[in-house]
C-alpha cells in the first residue's frame, strides 16, 4: 500500500517522507490508526482518511495496493458529513493539560476556559480524565495523545506560552466563544488563573485589609476566588493582559 500525509501532519515525519506518497509494509489486518501512529502521527491530529478516495474510519483494515491519504484537522472547512474519524464535537470547551503547560493553563483560564492542570498524575490517569470529563487534552507528549481512549486532543508544538495559546485558539476557534460570553461565570477574567476557580465579585469592605493600602484606595472593583482565596483587581498587569486578549481576539476586548 502507499500512504501520503498532508499539510502540518508532515511535521511528524522524517524529511524523506514529507509531502509525498511512499510505500508502507503493514502486517495483516493492520488498522489505519495503528499504521499512522506507528509512523509517529497521533490520531487526534487527523481529521480525514481516504482509502482509494473514500472516507474511512480509524478501524479500517488496510489492504494490499490501497492508496491512503491522511489529512489534518481543517481550520475552516466543516467536513463532519464526510469524515469518519472526527470525534463528536464538544458543545463546551473544557481542557486538561499536562504539568509542562502551566503558563498555557493560566492563559486559558484568563480567557474564561475551564483548564485543569495535572501535576503528579500519570499518563493513564490524565487520558482517563480527558475521556470521562470530556476535556480536550493539551500536551507536548506525542505518546499521550496516541492512547486509544483519548478522543479530543492537541499536540502543542511551541515552547513559548503565547505561541502555544495562539495555536490552541486557532485549532479550536476560541475567539468566538470568548466574544460571545456574557460575563459572570464565563468570559474574559472570569476564572482564577492560579487554581481555575470561578471568580466572585466582592465588596471592597470585605477585602480592604487583604490588599495594599494604595490598591484599596485606587481600585473600586475586586474579585475573589472561593477556591484559593486570592483577590484580583485591575493592577499594573492589566494593560499587558488586555494586549494579549486583543492579540488573540483580533480586536480590543470589551469590559
Amino acid at each position: 500500500m502507499t500512504i501520503r500525509f498532508y499539510e502540518e501532519l508532515n511535521d511528524f515525519l522524517p524529511a524523506d517522507r514529507r509531502k509525498t506518497a511512499f510505500e508502507l509494509d503493514v502486517p495483516p489486518s493492520c488498522t489505519v490508526k495503528a499504521a499512522i501512529e506507528d509512523l509517529g502521527v497521533p490520531h487526534t491530529e487527523v481529521d480525514l482518511v481516504l482509502a482509494d478516495g473514500r472516507s474511512v474510519g480509524f478501524d479500517h483494515r488496510l489492504a494490499e495496493g490501497e492508496r491512503i491519504a491522511v489529512f489534518p484537522v481543517f481550520e475552516s472547512w466543516d467536513i463532519s458529513g464526510l469524515s469518519k474519524v472526527r470525534p463528536t464535537p464538544l458543545r463546551e470547551m473544557h481542557f486538561v493539560l499536562d504539568v509542562h503547560l502551566g503558563t498555557l493553563a493560566g492563559y486559558l483560564r484568563m480567557f474564561g476556559f475551564d483548564a485543569v492542570l495535572c501535576g503528579r498524575q500519570g499518563d493513564e490517569e490524565i487520558a482517563r480524565l480527558s475521556r470521562q470529563q470530556k476535556r480536550i487534552l493539551l500536551t507536548r507528549d506525542r505518546g499521550l495523545l496516541m492512547r486509544r481512549i483519548v478522543t479530543h486532543g492537541l499536540l502543542v508544538r511551541s515552547l513559548v506560552p503565547r505561541l502555544q495559546l495562539a495555536q490552541v485558539f486557532s485549532r479550536f476557534d476560541l475567539a468566538g466563544p470568548v466574544r460571545s460570553a456574557t460575563g459572570g461565570s464565563t468570559g474574559l477574567f472570569s476564572r482564577c488563573m492560579a487554581c481555575n476557580g470561578v471568580l466572585e465579585r466582592i465588596d471592597k469592605s470585605h477585602i480592604v485589609e487583604m490588599v495594599p493600602p494604595l490598591v484599596a484606595e485606587a481600585c473600586a472593583e475586586f474579585s475573589r476566588c472561593p477556591g484559593c482565596g486570592k483577590v484580583f483587581w485591575r493592577g499594573t498587569h492589566w494593560e499587558g493582559m488586555m494586549r494579549l486578549a486583543e492579540e488573540m481576539l483580533g480586536s480590543p476586548p470589551t469590559g
